[in-house]
């Protein structure tokens, strides 16, 4: 099976090259290349501004009787891209760059016309330096007077550019760097301040919170032992202090009762007829009195008689 892509070919023993026809072409004939504007133009048409660098498909030939040190120039055809119009330019190997023939004009460039002038009073005084040795002398001193000249100004310039520009960018930034880092070390200070002023402040009121808790428990035993003497225990029975306990877990529990102030005015005494036995009868309003008193705790104060 053959390749598909075959890169040799086979050759007959009797070939013969010589017996191949020659193509005969045009020496003027052109061809088709795609390239770009080497220069800015403007068409003489209809004004249009064609800038260095946009691209053509141009037609290109081999000018006839122009070469230069052997090299061909080649012309190329391109048109406008506003009216159509023909413009052509060609080579100019001596200069390295392309000349415009018709169609358009170039754009104005001062670089040029300033190289070409240089070049032009090179060549001048070279031409004026070879046949006259004292230009030669002259043309130095001149050309030594120029660069001492030169270097003075240059001198000058440096001195007053450190006069007026005495300005350290070292120094500026790590001057700002000395001020951003005491910056950050005052706030960092200032914040272990606050944390200690706080610390302080919770101590302290722990502190009285615990002091007060202190006090109260001491200031009950001062006032139960300033009123309690050591020979009131041994006189005390040990009855009534219990029924003092009980009492006080009651009046805690529901409230005191003071039965002889608020219910005196529900039991009302009897009266009676005033009679021979006055004392008899004071005595009896006072046991009738205390029975009274008697009946009202009891109905009051469930439990047993005391």
């Amino acid at each position: 099976m053959s390749e598909r892509k075959v890169l040799n070919k086979y050759y007959p023993p009797d070939f013969d090259p010589a017996k191949i026809p020659k193509l005969k072409l045009p020496k003027d004939r052109q061809y088709v290349v795609r390239l770009m504007a080497p220069f800015n133009m403007r068409c003489k048409t209809c004004g249009e501004y064609i800038y260095k660098g946009k691209k053509f498909n141009a037609r290109k030939e081999t000018v006839q009787n122009e070469v230069y040190l052997g090299l061909p120039i080649f012309r190329f055809y391109i048109k406008c891209t506003r009216c159509l119009a023909e413009i052509t330019f060609k080579t100019d190997p001596e200069n390295t760059d392309y000349t415009m023939e018709h169609g358009a004009t170039r754009n104005f460039q001062a670089e040029k016309l300033l190289e070409e002038e240089e070049k032009r009073m090179q060549k001048e005084r070279e031409d004026e330096e070879l046949n006259n040795p004292m230009k030669v002398l002259e043309n130095r001193t001149k050309d030594s007077k120029l660069e001492m000249e030169v270097l003075e100004n240059l001198q000058e310039l440096k001195e007053l550019n450190q006069r007026q520009a005495n300005v350290d960018f070292e120094a500026m930034l790590k001057q700002y760097k000395e001020y951003e880092e005491e910056q950050k070390r005052k706030e960092q200070e200032e914040d272990e301040q606050e944390m200690k002023a706080m610390l302080e402040q919770a101590q302290n009121r722990r502190l009285l919170v615990d002091s007060d808790s202190d006090e109260e428990p001491a200031k009950s035993r001062t006032k139960s032992a300033e009123k309690m003497k050591p020979t009131e225990i041994l006189q005390e029975d040990p009855q009534p202090q219990s029924k003092k306990l009980k009492t006080e877990s009651w009046e805690r529990s529901v409230g005191k009762l003071n039965t002889k102030a608020q219910l005196a005015g529900l039991v009302t005494v009897r009266k009676q007829k005033p009679g021979p036995a006055l004392a008899n009868g004071t005595e009896n309003q006072g046991t009738a009195a205390d029975t009274a008193d008697v009946l009202v705790e009891e109905r009051i104060l469930p439990g047993p008689r005391r």
